[in-house]
């Protein structure tokens, strides 16, 4: 069970608690948000739809929150796919899936590849209107959330003209062509990837400034100083309101100090174990378990990938994603070592290796797509 299909059985399990009358809101939600848990050992996935359902009962409170979270547990423990739910604080729910989910997430994520965690989540709001960045920071971060709101289904665009970027802007930042006022506007296509398309000129209209430090250095000299995969790197890992650390020796060191580095060589080192499972006859196999709490936690965030990318282009935010991947590498590199996907010395090639191997590979599919997002390149070799 993907948190996609998780959030929709939770919300069906509202609806139909409120039809059979068990519980009374005044405002049914119209989704439901699960997200993984901020501690081991409790369970899978966790809500807080409770606390939320629980405003408009009997006043609200801790108490009329635990009356909520029971009367959903008691739904959804019956529910395929759901192993068991715990009432955590007040009115939490830990939800613990059957095993077998787990194999279905890392299948879907190896037929999906990169697209995983593409949605249609701003498919028909507004587009989304960006003026041209006048730093080279405000310029890198505003292609990546255009790229990221393009993903999730909506349109973005960047009205205003090339001169007000300031001559700024890197190569591959969507900004106006011409004198004629023409935008560059990324929408969703039909049967296709999404992609740059020139549009007419747009009315005059209100403009979304992004706002962050400037960085005080010019494109031509930043990527002389750091190259185009660590510049866009140090521009998108820092929030907004924090100032990026362009020192050379930091983003550019080959060590796990640097998270760029470790994000990039967690995505190689997949690619290698598939190359050396090719040789070794080991070829991936989603078909689990996945008990080992190594596999829980890296399948954990592999599992909340789609939502980090709709919540980093809702908020324009690529800052958020940046760090996920780091927190994917992290969470594969402990996995790695847990849980070998090759055999070691004289072992023989066992059903595990082939189910961890489809993990290892779901896991370097979930990086190199959010690093193509960012704009940043995922080698095979490193």
């Amino acid at each position: 069970m993907t948190p996609a299909q998780l959030s929709r059985t939770v919300l069906q399990t509202v609806r139909r608690a409120v039809e059979a009358d068990e519980l009374r809101v005044a405002v049914l939600p119209e989704r439901v948000k699960v997200q993984t848990p901020p501690r081991a050992g409790c369970g899978d996935y966790a809500t807080n739809v409770a606390l939320q359902l629980a405003r408009g009962v009997d006043g609200g409170g801790p108490a009329a929150a635990l009356r909520v979270a029971e009367v959903l547990r008691r739904r959804l423990v019956g529910e395929p796919g759901i192993a068991g739910v715990e009432i955590a604080g007040p009115g939490f729910l830990n939800i613990t899936v059957e095993a077998g989910g787990h194999a279905e997430l890392v299948r879907g994520v190896l037929e999906r590849g990169e697209d995983y965690g593409r949605s249609d989540a701003l498919a028909g709001g507004p587009a989304v209107r960006l003026a041209p960045g006048r730093d080279v920071r405000a310029a890198v971060v505003g292609a990546a959330v255009i790229r990221l709101v393009a993903f999730c289904g909506g349109e973005a665009l960047v009205v205003g003209t090339r001169a007000a970027a300031g001559g700024e802007v890197p190569e591959g930042y969507p900004v106006p062509e011409g004198d004629s006022g023409e935008v560059l506007a990324v929408r969703p296509v039909e049967d296709g990837p999404r992609q740059v398309l020139a549009v007419p000129p747009v009315e005059d209209g209100p403009r979304e400034v992004l706002p962050m430090r400037p960085v005080g250095v010019s494109a031509p000299e930043l990527l002389a100083l750091l190259g185009t995969d660590a510049a866009r790197w140090a521009l998108l890992r820092p929030a907004a309101h924090d100032l990026p650390d362009l020192e050379p020796r930091r983003l550019l060191a080959q060590r796990e100090s640097n998270p760029l580095f470790r994000v990039r060589y967690a995505h190689a080192r997949v690619r290698a174990l598939v190359r050396n499972g090719q040789q070794l006859g080991v070829h991936s196999c989603p078909d689990g378990p996945y008990r080992h709490p190594a596999e829980v936690a890296l399948i954990a965030t592999i599992a909340d990938y789609p939502r980090l990318i709709e919540s980093a282009a809702r908020h324009r935010a690529p800052d958020r994603l940046a760090r996920h991947l780091e927190a994917v590498a992290d969470a594969f590199f402990r996995f790695h070592d847990a849980c070998p996907p090759l055999p070691r010395g004289e072992e023989k090639p066992m059903a595990a290796h082939r189910s961890r191997l489809a993990l290892a590979e779901a896991a370097g599919a979930v990086l190199a797509g959010g690093l193509h997002l960012l704009g940043i390149s995922a080698p095979e070799h490193l």
